[in-house]
């Protein structure tokens, strides 16, 4: 049996498919606790419906690319593995660039004939084990900071700090990202500025004119138009 037997083999997809519906499960047993939690902070049936879709169409740009990265990855690793860690993890390239250095540490490459059942199986256990840190820390850091949040929203200005600290939280994710791909040349610099400009924009349009629609589009249309941008700018 070769390793990409292996990968495809009937059992392989009982194991990914299994985790996949507890994902799936997951999915709405969050959305179903968070709907809740929102009600209980005061939150409106229109404010959820419109922070719902608003999440459903932000998640669009991100998966487009995860989608064309795990298509390259099934032909290196199978589709049952390539299922199981898109479908857990969600991050594309973290997983190939898993995959090749766990097949290089054992001598062979992805796709050849060097792609035997152990380095396959020695695949899946690097994927895993290095995808657990995540989840290990999300369970035990989870219930202090839930803590920490009932403690600042008691307070006078709690909700403020907490507003503050997320948006803080937001502007520092994005920003790191940013100036890593800022250090790639003028396009990259170029592409960030006109997503900045659009979104800045849209947001203000939809403020002022009271348009909530239009913002829950914001991310979207700032990547469309900054990509056309800089296509027939570059």
């Amino acid at each position: 049996m070769t390793g990409m037997e292996l990968a495809n083999h009937p059992v392989i997809w009982i194991f990914a498919s299994a985790i996949i519906v507890i994902v799936v499960f997951q999915a709405f047993k969050f959305l179903s606790m968070s709907k809740k939690r929102a009600k209980e902070i005061g939150l409106t049936d229109e404010d959820i419906k419109r922070s719902i879709k608003t999440g459903a169409i932000t998640a669009i740009g991100p998966s487009v690319g995860i989608i064309i990265v795990a298509v390259s990855l099934i032909s290196l690793i199978g589709n049952p593995l390539t299922l199981m860690r898109i479908g857990v993890i969600g991050s594309a390239p973290i997983e190939s660039m898993g995959a090749q250095l766990s097949a290089e540490a054992a001598g062979a490459q992805l796709g050849s004939a060097s792609f035997t059942p152990e380095v396959f199986s020695l695949i899946v256990w690097v994927l895993c084990i290095g995808g657990a840190g995540w989840m290990i820390f999300t369970v035990f850091a989870t219930p202090s900071l839930d803590k920490i949040q009932d403690k600042l929203s008691a307070k006078p200005n709690g909700k403020h700090i907490l507003g503050l600290v997320a948006s803080g939280a937001m502007i520092a994710i994005f920003g790191s990202l940013l100036s890593n791909e800022f250090l790639n040349g003028f396009p990259y610099i170029f592409t960030g500025l006109v997503a900045m400009i659009v979104s800045f924009t849209i947001n203000y349009i939809s403020n002022k004119k009271g348009i909530a629609w239009l913002k829950e589009w914001s991310l979207g249309f700032s990547i469309l138009i900054s990509l056309i941008a800089v296509y027939f700018v570059v």
